[in-house]
């Protein structure tokens, strides 16, 4: 299958809302718009312009002469005759769109001929960038998705990828949109080829890519400025927000950009998602055989959340990301800037385009938060784990979002540094909001969530063999109040002026997407017929499958490291929001293929409680009946009546005393894994206040990723078995108590 083909005189697969023409008023909020994104810097000077010429055209040259020393010491060809092989370097991306801002990097695609290998890119290649005095942080990673060579190049920095054709020569005007360049080549080269077929693709289909460019500029600030802009962390990233500009412009084929940004807000706040956004016709002939995105044939992507489809041939989701709370966070965004701009319009030449590129006001929307630190002793190991760690936040995400009692999960893109001279050096932070359901006295434990995403991690980077012994991870809990101890307090006030209504409105939608997920049982009522008209049983489908992927992802060593009680933690016990209860004596608990079994029994680290209200029993239920919420409990013999205190049960009577609890730590080393573990489905009792239980069901059976080997592959099953040598998998536990 392959998407080819327009409608009429105009592309895309559906003809155009509307033909008018830009008014007076339109034409004179758009040179508005552009008065207002210049401060921003979205705009690049022609001196600046004119160095990234100069900085392209010398790597160019480079290619060049790399491809006749190749071909020289390959082929033995002669001089007179070298030249003729050619080989060229290709822009994508915001480049290629004319959208970058200043001090934009630039994503590059060396183009080779047939008889120059990836293994001569990524060693002679790089051999030849390092004797360049003007190529600075220069590294290779060619065990990526996409294998890249990251550089700073005369003060610009460049991605650069690499493809090699199946031609002998490379001629000067290729057309790289051409369907007939991709036979006899791997997926790689395939993947590299890809972004820019996708971005000449694009500005194909536009119909006036000066209003397209300029109305991308303003979208893409605006994503930044709200905290929605990234791929990696399940938001979009800039080919989406340009695919979803460019329907727009299909739509409005006419319309000046101030026009054109309002009619994006318009469409996408009323987008019925997983509907995808297309923006050419889809054909069933798949002329090559490729993976393409096509539900009919491939059930993984009748789960995506979000589609939108790339309009190069094969066809791919560039927004498969993206999660339920990444979704409703960005839905939310698009009503409130709707709003925005429709007060601009009703105020005419008077509107005010700044309220649409205030900063998001994320350290004030969420009373509780984790905070996930990223430290190294070296810088080059730093700069590794960094990037590497950011691309599995989502996991994180995807996790809090399956815990019982979160609603949301809300990451914010921005990661932050050392804040004063006790941080290291080389680290930065994350930050993670989370919203509660509205339960009463509720016992929440998040150790397996924050536990099962630190094996991930660790399990993958020494599979990938990333991971060096000072690269750590650290994961806590903190309070809005005890944000100034990890972020500038200028950011933690940025935003306070925007309304918060939004803000509510966000939260109570985010609890209704919480009770129309089939895998969430919760004390609310179900779905309604108003509901389910709008979403439709497909979104419950999404909903449903990405439960199942995103712990697909688990088959990598773990490490982390968290801090004990603190007197920010000890503080935080007597607010009357949130109690976290004293830490508790880790148990060794083995791993097996990004499985971690949590115990029923009453053990160090169970998820059940005893609350004291409690009077009746709870007993475990039959495999395969339905769950109750009013099941009697069950006391345990191990358990004391006469504490009546709401902490889980501890195997150590020691442990009680009020002295040893100060000085238990959360962070705690756990021996190596000794021996492998079945995946099995139970179902985990989560105890609420008053006696009443919540079945919440783990599940064995998990979609393959594409991230990581299959499970059922022999290097799969190997490295989750077998105990590694590189580091040892600490444990720890972050517990809480809801009260209302």
């Amino acid at each position: 299958m392959s998407l080819d083909g327009t409608s009429g005189k105009y592309p895309g697969i559906t003809s155009p809302i509307s033909l008018d023409g830009p008014k007076p008023v339109d034409l004179k909020l758009s040179a508005k718009l552009e008065e207002t994104m210049r401060p921003f810097g979205v705009f690049e000077s022609d001196e600046e312009l004119a160095h990234r010429m100069e900085v392209l055209n010398k790597v160019n040259m480079l290619v060049k002469e790399w491809i006749r020393d190749v071909s020289r010491r390959k082929n033995n060809i002669p001089d007179n005759r070298i030249d003729s092989f050619g080989g060229k370097v290709c822009t994508f991306g915001s480049y290629r769109l004319g959208v970058h801002k200043k001090g934009a990097d630039i994503d590059t695609l060396c183009v080779a001929p047939r008889h120059v290998d990836r293994s001569d890119f990524f060693s002679s290649f790089v051999e030849l960038l390092k004797e360049q005095p003007e190529v600075k942080d220069l590294r290779a990673v060619e065990e990526a998705y996409v294998p890249v060579i990251k550089m700073t190049f005369d003060g610009i920095e460049l991605d650069m990828l690499f493809s090699r054709l199946a031609l002998p020569t490379i001629p000067e005007d290729i057309d790289l949109r051409d369907e007939a360049l991709l036979k006899n080549l791997d997926q790689k080269c395939v993947r590299s080829l890809n972004g820019c077929r996708v971005t000449d693709e694009i500005l194909h289909l536009v119909p006036n890519v000066e209003s397209f460019r300029m109305t991308l500029r303003a979208i893409k600030l605006w994503a930044k400025r709200r905290g929605i802009y990234s791929n990696s962390l399940g938001f979009l990233g800039g080919v989406s927000w340009a695919m979803l500009v460019a329907r727009v412009c299909q739509l409005y084929p006419n319309a000046d950009p101030s026009t054109l940004v309002q009619k994006f807000f318009m469409v996408y706040s009323t987008w019925h998602w997983p509907q995808p956004v297309l923006l050419k016709e889809f054909q069933a002939e798949n002329k090559l055989n490729l993976t393409v995105w096509d539900p009919r044939i491939n059930p993984s992507d009748r789960f995506h959340l979000m589609p939108i489809i790339t309009p190069a041939y094969p066809c791919q989701n560039s927004t498969f990301n993206v999660t339920k709370s990444t979704r409703q966070i960005m839905m939310d965004e698009f009503k409130e800037g709707l709003d925005i701009t429709t007060e601009i319009y009703k105020a005419g030449e008077d509107g005010d385009w700044s309220k649409l590129f205030e900063p998001s006001n994320f350290f004030q929307k969420y009373k509780h938060y984790i905070v996930l630190t990223c430290s190294a002793e070296e810088e080059n190991n730093y700069l590794e784990w960094q990037g590497y760690l950011e691309s599995k936040i989502r996991l994180l995400v995807g996790n809090l979002e399956r815990n019982l009692y979160i609603s949301l999960a809300h990451v914010t893109p921005d990661s932050f540094g050392p804040l004063d001279e006790t941080d290291r050096q080389y680290m930065c932070r994350w930050f993670i909001g989370l919203s509660f359901e509205k339960v009463e006295n509720a016992n929440v434990d998040l150790t397996f969530d924050i536990q099962s995403f630190t094996n991930i991690v660790y399990k993958q980077a020494i599979h990938i063999k990333l991971y060096k012994e000072d690269m750590r991870v650290e994961i806590k809990h903190v309070r809005r109040k005890q944000l100034d101890q990890f972020v500038p307090a200028d950011i933690l006030t940025r935003g306070c002026k925007r309304s918060t209504k939004r803000s509510d409105a966000r939260q109570s939608a985010g609890n209704l997407a919480k009770v129309a997920s089939p895998d969430t049982r919760t004390l609310s009522h179900s779905k309604s017929d108003t509901e389910l008209l709008h979403t439709g049983e497909r979104e419950t489908n999404c909903d449903q499958n990405t439960d199942v992927k995103q712990e697909d992802s688990g088959d990598k060593q773990t490490k982390t490291q968290i801090n004990g009680d603190t007197a920010e933690e000890k503080d935080q016990r007597k607010t009357p929001d949130l109690i976290v209860i004293e830490d508790e004596p880790e148990q060794k608990t083995p791993v097996h293929n990004n499985v971690l079994k949590k115990p029923i029994q009453d053990t160090v680290g169970s998820p059940m409680h005893v609350d004291s209200g409690m009077n009746s029993p709870v007993y475990k239920k039959r495999e395969g009946s339905p769950p109750g919420l009013n099941t009697p409990v069950k006391r345990s013999r191990s358990t004391d009546d006469s504490q009546g205190s709401c902490s889980p049960m501890h195997t150590d009577p020691s442990l009680h005393s009020p002295t040893l609890k100060k000085d238990i730590s959360i962070s705690k080393t756990v021996e190596e894994f000794k021996e492998p573990m079945q995946i099995e489905e139970k179902s985990i009792p989560v105890i609420l206040s008053g006696g009443k239980a919540i079945e919440k069901v783990t599940r064995g059976r998990r979609l393959p990723s594409k991230e990581v080997p299959d499970l059922l592959s022999p290097l799969a099953q190997n490295s989750a078995t077998t105990p590694p040598n590189a580091a040892t998998v600490p444990k720890h536990t972050i517990k809480m108590v809801l009260k209302r």
